[in-house]
């Protein structure tokens, strides 16, 4: 597969060169429908051409929210063929950030379902820049453009197609806003081929296989590679609530070698695994990504795979995705322990073509790269990336375009993670928890993964949250801990977790434990936990 895809040089043609290829195989099923590569080829194609003579062509900034599925990807690739750039950004960000989003991208056009448009007319979205709006069903009162009314203009007059360069803007993706604004990271079609080829030598994919995607991005690169992606039915921006038989069903229909899904969500199908004594012999390869994820969730998942089969954890951020990675037979070997005992999460090696460094903590902008920045091996610091998957900007935000980038003297640009970890004797890479989220206290800062990771050892511990509270004289730390269901003698707990961080010099200062019935989580992956919400939970119940 890396030799097909070493050619290809704008998204488009990933998909074009896949369905010459596997052509007949199916592309996308969802539900009891089904496209074949070869007729979503033909009807991008199409779709481009409709969008060109719609007045959508290169250069133009279309927002892009339809529900994952033949429509999504068809015009996903009909956008990157017809040269727009397509504006992503996930609903579960909520209803203020989405409004903010557009107002940053600003564009031209608006392509979505007819709950996408009551949403855009009922917040004024984008009002200022739209002149053109597509609906996935019915116009309605808001008028426009149907995918019928695209198809039909793109038979009656084919367009000509433009062609993209490498380092054409390709999408913007805002990032999930977890600790802070969501940002438009600008995508060229050179990241995403990046990306497509990277993805396809290490996990060795074969096209014609079946993959269960539960993230709808993650669906056009199963497709770009040549994987029948089976759509499955949830919601993905809930992921943690998915009923573990909507998974479980089609891996097993269709004998699926790959699935793609958020650590909360393989807690879900694990816990289920584990209930029911359900295996999942076909799958050769599970990927997991969006927050670490605890070894019992690890451990939950490798029992219901055949032997050799592992699940893979890359590590990076929608700004430089992937930087590393790890599996879970290298975590569950020695790197779980050392989890335990407080040097944070191993997110692994860096990926092929990737640089991982570590720099001292700043929260400033640093206005050009050198070698004094560097810290030395095992000190913890701010990880920050170098490589073809990474973004040069956030769209039209010059501000955080500063305070994420560092420029190299080669031209190109170090991105900086805004996560804290460092490099051990073996090069792996750990990571010790965000930047902003590091809480500093009269004597000593400290980092939230390894000081969590000491309590999250606990059988009775779902997770737990480190956040400082600021109080007359400064802040001090304070545990906020989640429990197992069915956890019932809290006292006795409370006094066991006590004495867990009493044996660790990082841990013995965290004398304050709260108990929270659910954390809050983000919606993109419902993993990654909002301590700063937990933080304004914790100081209501000490002050």
């Amino acid at each position: 597969m890396s030799g097909i895809l070493s050619r290809a040089e704008s998204v488009s043609d990933l998909l074009a060169e896949t369905a010459a290829r596997v052509g007949q195989r199916p592309a996308i099923l969802a539900g009891r429908k089904s496209m074949t590569f070869r007729q979503l080829d033909d009807d991008s194609a199409i779709l481009a051409a409709g969008l060109i003579r719609a007045g959508v062509g290169p250069g133009m900034r279309a927002a892009l929210l339809a529900p994952p599925g033949m429509d999504f990807a068809a015009l996903t690739f009909a956008l990157f063929r017809a040269g727009a750039v397509p504006v992503l950004i996930d609903p579960g960000i909520g209803w203020k950030n989405m409004g903010r989003c557009l107002a940053q991208a600003e564009p031209q056009a608006f392509i979505g379902s007819e709950k996408a448009h009551l949403a855009r007319l009922a917040g004024g979205w984008a009002r200022g820049s739209l002149r053109i709006r597509v609906t996935a069903g019915r116009p309605w009162f808001w008028g426009g453009l149907t995918l019928q009314d695209l198809r039909r203009l793109g038979r009656e007059s084919p367009a000509a197609m433009p062609r993209p360069r490498p380092d054409d803007a390709a999408a913007i993706l805002f990032t999930s806003g977890s600790t802070g604004a969501p940002k438009g990271a600008v995508y060229t079609h050179s990241i995403f081929c990046h990306q497509a080829r990277m993805l396809a030598e290490r996990f060795g994919i074969t096209p014609g296989d079946y993959s269960i995607p539960t993230f709808p991005l993650f669906a056009l690169f199963d497709v770009a590679l040549g994987l029948s992606a089976v759509i499955p039915r949830m919601d993905p921006t809930r992921p943690a609530r998915v009923d573990p038989l909507e998974i479980v069903r089609p891996v097993q229909k269709y004998g699926a070698v790959q699935l793609f899904g958020s650590p909360a969500l393989l807690d879900a199908v694990g816990r289920f695994g584990e209930r029911h004594g359900v295996m999942l012999p076909s799958l050769k390869r599970v990927i997991c990504a969006g927050a670490p994820v605890p070894a019992r969730v690890l451990e939950r998942m490798v029992r219901m795979l055949r032997p050799g089969a592992e699940v893979h954890t890359p590590y990076g951020a929608t700004e430089a995705l992937p930087l590393a990675h790890v599996s879970s037979s290298e975590l569950l070997r020695d790197g779980a322990a050392l989890t335990a005992q407080g040097r944070g999460v191993c997110v692994g090696r860096t990926w092929p073509g990737m640089e991982a460094r570590i720099i001292r903590i700043d929260d400033s902008a640093i206005s050009s790269w050198s070698a004094d920045l560097e810290l030395p091996r095992g000190c913890i610091g701010e990880i920050t990336a170098k490589g073809p998957v990474v973004t040069r900007e956030y769209f039209r935000d010059p501000n955080a375009t500063a305070l994420a980038k560092i420029p190299e003297p080669d031209g190109s640009v170090r991105h900086r993670m805004g996560d804290l970890g460092y490099i051990d004797e073996k090069d792996r890479l750990w990571f010790c928890g965000r930047k902003s989220q590091r809480v500093i206290t009269s004597v000593e800062t400290l980092f939230t993964i390894p000081c969590e990771g000491v309590f999250n050892s606990h059988p009775q511990v779902r997770r737990s949250a480190l956040v400082g509270v600021q109080i007359p004289g400064g802040q001090v730390p304070v545990l906020c801990v989640e429990l197992e269901p069915g956890a019932a003698d809290v006292s006795s707990i409370r006094a066991e977790l006590l004495e867990l961080g009493a044996r660790f010099a990082h841990t013995r200062r965290i004398r304050t434990i709260l108990f929270h019935p659910a954390f809050p989580v983000d919606i993109r992956h419902n993993a990654k936990i909002f301590r700063e919400k937990l933080a304004v939970w914790a100081k209501q119940r000490i002050s």
